[in-house]
């Protein structure tokens, strides 16, 4: 019962680390990401749509973004996305692509840059407790119908836990990876 419970949640505990890996992927590095771009929303004939799906992303050098749309005409409409998104990008339109230089990062940028990734690495844990929680109920209704005993209770108590600790480890070598990334020059 109470395995079945862990495995049945599996997905919750994956899912909140494939969110924060996503989330830690937008935060800008020293190096040049195409996931810093990728989702910007663009107007491509009055619907909404991902910039990854209307252009190409490419890094002709370390700090530098390309993008080139597979239509033409929409390169004001990406260059105007780009400039209202929140990343603070200057585009730079040549006619055929967008270039992106991406500044070098400053001291103060990078301490923030990690305070970003930090407030995002405690969603991802506030999640994986939010999944504990709702495991603990069903285990604790399970004994209240008189599936389970208390002794299996505390004993799947205790083997949450450590899939708990295992997922937020998992996500402590995520967030430390990403903080190296970003301190890096």
């Amino acid at each position: 019962m109470i395995k079945e419970l862990l495995q049945d949640n599996q997905d919750s505990f994956e899912g909140a680390l494939d969110h924060f890996n996503l989330e830690a992927s937008k935060i800008r590095t020293g190096r040049a990401n195409p996931a810093l771009v990728e989702n910007i929303s663009v107007d491509y004939y009055g619907t909404r749509t991902p910039l990854s799906q209307v252009a190409a992303i490419s890094i002709p050098e370390a700090r530098q973004l390309l993008i080139q749309p597979w239509d033409k005409g929409t390169l004001s409409l990406i260059e105007a996305a780009i400039r209202e998104s929140d990343l603070g990008l200057n585009p730079g339109n040549d006619g055929n692509g967008i270039r992106i230089i991406l500044p070098a990062l400053t001291e103060e940028t990078r301490k923030t840059l990690v305070k970003n990734l930090n407030n995002r690495a405690e969603e991802a844990r506030i999640a994986i407790r939010a999944v504990r929680e709702d495991i603990w109920k069903a285990i604790q209704e399970a004994e209240k119908r008189g599936e389970i005993t208390e002794d299996d209770k505390f004993s799947g108590k205790d083997e949450l836990q450590k899939v708990v600790d295992e997922y937020n480890q998992k996500l402590e070598v995520l967030r430390k990876k990403k903080e190296e990334d970003i301190l890096t020059v």
